[in-house]
């Protein structure tokens, strides 16, 4: 007996896209972590960088032009929860290779806390099931900032 369609359960249907507002050719291209600092500063609500801890990435291509940059929360004065899935998912949608971690500290202190170095070690660890490469995290305040990268903490 042919099972009724009437009685089957009603399932959402999932759908990925990326939808870039520029060419590729027109996108910033990576070269330093003095780059992706600018990027994620221009990006940043200036209302909020001494007020309270956001977290954004960068997804780049293989080439490190950007595709986009992902606010991935927004938390209080000391800390956001960051969801590693909410960043794969985003990355994968929109094909990255690379990404480009980055939060700001409120308190203006650039040194890197050991949630911040376990967070990284993590996104890292998680990256590699998708052949994504972590490039750097980038902890940014006003006026200055720190690169994992470039400290040999990545």
């Amino acid at each position: 007996m042919k099972p009724s369609v009437e009685n089957q359960p009603t399932i959402a249907e999932i759908q990925l896209s990326y939808k870039p507002s520029l060419r590729l050719s027109q996108q910033p291209v990576i070269k330093t972590s003095e780059d992706a600092y600018r990027l994620f500063l221009n990006s940043w609500d200036m209302e909020k960088i001494d007020f309270v801890e956001q977290f954004k990435v960068l997804l780049l291509t293989r080439s490190n032009s950007v595709l986009g940059i992902l606010n991935v929360s927004s938390g209080g004065v000391t800390s956001t929860v960051v969801d590693p899935r909410i960043i794969f998912s985003a990355a994968i949608k929109a094909n990255a290779c690379a990404i480009i971690l980055g939060h700001n500290h409120p308190s203006g202190n650039l040194k890197p806390s050991q949630p911040d170095l376990d967070l990284t070690q993590k996104i890292k660890q998680g990256a590699r099931f998708f052949d994504i490469s972590v490039l750097d995290h980038v902890i940014v305040t006003r006026e200055e900032y720190f690169s994992f990268a470039d400290e040999g903490v990545l």
